[in-house]
């Protein structure tokens, strides 16, 4: 088997053509998968509009965009030390003005490239070859090459470094001496803007996982120079930093000369802390204070819509929070203890009673019905007699006192957390809802026998579960450790149908539910709100601000 396609087209996207002009896969499926393989965002819409009869204007500008301005948003200011352990949102929203990713997922949930100009896969998916841009330059005059992308992934995948992205690329990861590795030539330097990438295991989330926030690209010196990106800000990418200060503000003006990603509009971007408390982030917005916000709680969104100079952004989401069990800790060691909490739990009337309905109810595996590779399960109902039946065969017959740690804010978090609580109880289960200050909690939140961890949106569920449950990776916080799990999870990574493999998810997601290592409640759509004035804005499932092509019609 070749290692690239001949001719660089993937022999695969004739067959998935085939399946959407016969209406077999959905037009998100095809696009997401045809790009994923190389194919261009621009030319995979084309294709799927010839095969439907369709046109494709979601992501047209709409004006004439002009030049100035300060955008201003309102955020919390995390820090942003080191882009490879980044572990919230914010930090990946505040590096991207400075430093850029390989890939960059849309509004959409498309891949697109980004610092990469393109990629080709052979037919198994274990051979990745990455085409780099040219003429892309640090701010410090450097060029961007190989090299540098060489750097960062030596680093990621070194566990020492503590990075998240050891999840995301597990596949170039071997065991020596019971401890994980990166995979000897996983990495080639083909020439000075060409990287190949060589897996142990097929993966089909490869690209995708480039374009997550702890994948963002730092300079080869990046160690060298401190390994502090706030006292050496060389980046790629459009913006320069002014001022940082975390829980106060991060201040950016467009980089002198000229980006490679084209015109940037803004003549700068200013975040803003307001703190964990939303209505002091409505506030700002309502007064001209910002004019944008990095999210908008559902308890807020009447009050926008009463407000003729806002306007609201809302999209369908893998984003979700976790009631997850330490399977390591007593009682959460015994599945049927897991189980029976688990059968408690009414999930349609959580996502009431805790998110107004904005959403979807969970099915406790962790794959949302947005990704690609979904299968439906039968309903899971509540049933009080099963629950009762198996914490007296734990040795619970008499009741069990529990406590699960969560976060003050936002409030759906400890909301459906006392929500769990009220649930619990017919079955004898008194379970004392812990709430703490943020801090407190990301402190804990790996070690807490039972914890409440919020989750955002991957474009595809192998990725959530690579991250968060396969064995022995940084965010695995239930410590949930099955080998055949894992070889389940390759076995999906390596399928290129969505119908097929769709088919290898079903025991995935089986063997997760029936582990009963989560509860996990629902997903949540999400919101954000911006002044009128805001334009080219939209709003990204995982919360991504990008915004060097955003401007405003003052």
């Amino acid at each position: 088997m070749s290692d690239t396609p001949k001719n660089g087209i993937h022999p695969y996207i004739p067959k998935l053509a085939d399946q959407l002009g016969k209406g077999r896969i959905g037009r998100r499926d095809f696009l997401r998968t045809a790009t994923l393989l190389g194919v261009s965002a621009g030319t995979a819409y084309t294709m799927a509009d010839k095969l439907m009869g369709t046109s494709s204007a979601a992501l047209a500008q709409t004006g004439t965009p002009k030049k100035g301005g300060n955008l201003r948003i309102s955020m919390n200011v995390k820090e942003i030390t080191d882009p490879a352990t980044y572990d919230w949102s914010e930090k990946g929203n505040v590096g991207r003005h400075i430093v850029e990713s390989l890939t960059q997922v849309g509004s959409d949930n498309v891949t697109r490239p980004h610092l990469a100009e393109g990629w080709e896969t052979s037919d198994d998916l274990k051979t990745w070859t990455f085409r780099l841009r040219k003429g892309v330059k640090w701010s410090n005059g450097d060029e961007f090459g190989a090299d540098d992308v060489i750097f960062n992934f030596e680093r990621w995948l070194d566990p020492a470094t503590g990075s998240s992205n050891l999840g995301r690329f597990s596949s170039m990861m071997v065991e020596e001496g019971g401890k994980q590795k990166m995979a000897p030539g996983a990495i080639e330097k083909a020439d000075e803007h060409t990287v190949r990438f060589k897996l142990q295991t097929a993966d089909i989330a490869l690209p995708e996982s480039m374009g997550d926030y702890p994948a963002l690209i730092v300079h080869r010196d990046f160690a060298k120079m401190g390994g502090n990106l706030v006292d050496n800000p060389i980046g790629t990418g459009p913006f320069a930093l002014k001022d940082f200060r975390v829980g106060e503000t991060a201040r950016f003006e467009r980089r002198e000369g000229k980006y490679w990603g084209g015109d940037v509009y803004l003549d700068g971007v200013t975040y803003i802390d307001h703190g964990d408390d939303h209505s002091a982030w409505l506030a700002a917005l309502a007064s001209d204070q910002v004019d944008l916000l990095y999210r908008l709680i559902t308890e807020n969104v009447p009050a926008v819509r009463q407000m003729s100079h806002l306007q609201i952004y809302e999209t369908v989401t893998g984003q979700t929070g976790v009631a997850r069990m330490k399977v390591t800790e007593k009682p959460f060691d015994d599945v049927r203890v897991r189980q029976a909490i688990q059968a408690c739990i009414d999930h349609k009337r959580l996502l009431e009673l805790a998110y107004q309905g904005f959403g979807v109810p969970g099915e406790d595996h962790h794959v949302s019905p947005v990704h690609p590779e979904y299968a439906e399960l039968p309903a899971m109902n509540q049933d009080y007699d099963k629950a009762k039946k198996l914490l007296a065969e734990a040795g619970y017959a008499n009741g069990l006192e529990i406590t699960i740690d969560c976060v003050t804010q936002p409030s759906w978090e400890p909301n459906t957390c006392l929500a769990i609580a009220e649930m619990v109880k017919p079955a004898g289960i008194n379970l004392k809802v812990n709430i703490l200050p943020g801090g407190t909690y990301w402190d804990r939140w790996t070690t807490t026998p039972f914890g409440f961890t919020s989750w955002t949106h991957r474009p595809l569920g192998v990725q959530v579960l690579n991250l968060a449950y396969r064995s022995g990776v940084a965010w695995n916080e239930s410590s949930y450790a099955n080998p055949e799990f894992d070889k389940l999870l390759d076995n999906a990574m390596g399928v290129l149908d969505p119908e097929k493999r769709k088919e290898k998810m079903v025991p995935v997601e089986k063997m997760l539910q029936q582990d009963a290592v989560i509860i996990q409640p629902y997903w949540r759509s999400i919101f954000t709100a911006s002044n009128k004035k805001v334009k080219g804005f939209q709003i990204q499932p995982a919360e991504e601000m990008h915004v060097n092509k955003i401007w405003l019609d003052a």
